[in-house]
């Protein structure tokens, strides 16, 4: 039978007891910040690469080394969420496929080369292509992995409904032993996770492992799965990962369902071995409910009544800013507990969908007040992405960019010599600020990096600081279109400037 889409809404009801109450009150310490070698905060913007890996053969994104230098040369990305297969990584159980890892490495490389950091991200989404005979849905784990026990899955017109078809319900519930009967499927996954981190652990480009994509409790639903199970897999993957690795930054998602929306999440603080601070950092996705369920970010479309229910007289751009709203509330408190810094790991829709681009421009501004990172989902050439397509249809010659490109095409500091105190980017005026705080423990020994594009900024545009005339100094690197500022040691508290020439 199939289920509407108000099941979905049904459901989350039921995960948080029937209430849509948050908590309000802002982290009390402000946001937390991923930094590099040098000490400087970084701040990460780019793409998912990319969905096609999930229906590729060998588990590869579409992507050529063309097109990464494309990315940096149309957008100045500096982040990649890359997206891994278990099922390609451990076709067999215990048994590692070095030739896919060495693909990966391959790619890695790619990244490596223009700066980029990578963020290596086990996806799966309805578990893995096993649930099926066809193996049409589904995507992650491997077939070895996956125990039905004959319950059937069938798909659904919204996708995320098979998520509650008992065939994956199953497949879950095993994996996360609620059944008793499969405690060794979750052990097979944390050393697999170990095998990454080692094969990895010297690449300075990694930045860090996303330990499982939209957690899915299977029967286990709310704070009983992600205080339980979840949490348990995150504890044993990052005490896993650090016997090989103390560097790299530890990502850790809630359930999926429900906070993607803009509900609270109840996920624990996580405790990092290794030597040194805790390098864990939250990495929630949003996909607003309103645009869940088909609605679209246009100022016409109608999405609510004042009764309070979606599909009334109200627009529908209302509901998804309440349910943005929502969901920056509830990311700022779950970042407070587990004391972790933020990145978006996923957030996107149709580019051609009304009032699109103005939903992306939204999210770049909400990521910027709340100093996360962020990875836009995803760089496919499926209407989606900033691709329109390949450049005469031949591969290695790049692809072609279209709106979305130019969107988030905007300038944004790299790397920050201190303690963020604020970024903020004035569309209208094309302006951007930063500002920051001196840190005087000589953690920091690198410059400020601001990238900023051709288009508004020729030659880089006019820079400015707030530090006296001769104590700090700008230099301007053309080929990458990067400002590396050193600013006055002496002085507490520094804003940056970057403007048009004209």
């Amino acid at each position: 039978m199939k289920r509407p889409p108000w099941a979905v809404l049904a459901l989350a009801l039921v995960l948080v007891g029937g209430s849509l109450t948050v908590v309000s009150r802002p982290s009390p310490e402000g946001p937390r910040y991923i930094t590099d070698d040098q000490g400087r905060a970084i701040i990460l913007h780019g793409f998912n690469t990319a969905g096609s890996t999930k229906s590729d053969p060998d588990a590869m994104p579409w992507i050529e080394e063309q097109d990464v230098e494309n990315e940096y040369e149309r957008m100045g990305t500096n982040f990649v969420r890359f997206l891994l297969q278990w099922s390609a990584l451990e076709p067999e159980p215990g048994q590692y496929d070095e030739k896919y890892l060495d693909a990966v490495a391959e790619r890695v490389s790619w990244y490596a080369e223009r700066d980029y950091h990578v963020l290596l991200d086990m996806h799966q989404d309805l578990w893995g292509q096993g649930i099926t005979e066809a193996g049409r849905v589904g995507n992650g784990a491997p077939e070895w992995a996956t125990h039905t026990d004959g319950l059937t899955v069938e798909e659904q017109e919204q996708w995320e409904l098979v998520y509650l078809e008992p065939g994956t319900m199953r497949s879950f519930d095993h994996f996360w032993n609620t059944t008793g009967e499969h405690s060794e499927l979750m052990s097979h996954y944390v050393r697999a996770w170990r095998h990454v981190a080692d094969r990895f652990s010297g690449e300075p480009a990694v930045i860090g492992y996303d330990l499982m994509n939209e957690p899915w409790g299977g029967t286990l639903q709310g704070p009983e799965f992600e205080r339980g199970p979840l949490a348990e897999l995150y504890r044993r993957s990052i005490t896993a990962i650090r016997t090989v690795d103390n560097d790299s930054w530890i990502f850790v998602e809630p359930q999926a369902v429900g906070v993607n929306w803009g509900l609270p999440s109840a996920l624990p603080p996580l405790d990092d071995p290794r030597e040194g601070k805790a390098r864990i950092v939250y990495a929630p996705h949003i996909y607003p409910l309103p645009m869940d369920l088909g609605k679209a970010y246009g100022r016409g479309e109608h999405g609510g009544g004042d009764d309070g229910r979606i599909g009334g007289s109200e627009s529908s751009r209302v509901w998804i800013d309440r349910s943005i709203s929502l969901w920056r509330r509830n990311v700022l408190v779950t970042a407070d507990r587990l004391e972790a810094p933020i990145v978006l790991g996923e957030f996107g829709l149709d580019t051609s969908s009304p009032g699109a681009m103005e939903y992306v421009e939204r999210m770049l501004a909400l990521t910027d007040e709340i100093g996360a990172g962020r990875a836009y989902w995803s760089n496919d050439l499926d209407g989606w992405g900033p691709w329109l397509g390949r450049a005469d249809g031949e591969e290695g010659e790049g692809a072609k960019p279209g709106p979305l490109a130019e969107v988030m095409n905007r300038p944004y500091p790299r790397a920050i010599a201190g303690e963020p105190l604020a970024v903020h980017y004035d569309e209208p005026a094309k302006t951007l600020t930063v500002s920051f705080a001196e840190k005087n423990d000589g953690s920091v020994t690198g410059p400020t990096e601001i990238y900023v594009p051709e288009r508004e900024f020729p030659e880089g545009g006019i820079i400015s600081s707030s530090d006296p005339e001769g104590s700090w100094a700008a230099e301007w690197d053309a080929a990458r279109r990067v400002w590396k500022v050193e600013s006055a040691p002496y002085l507490q508290e520094h804003e940056l400037v970057v403007s048009p020439a004209n």
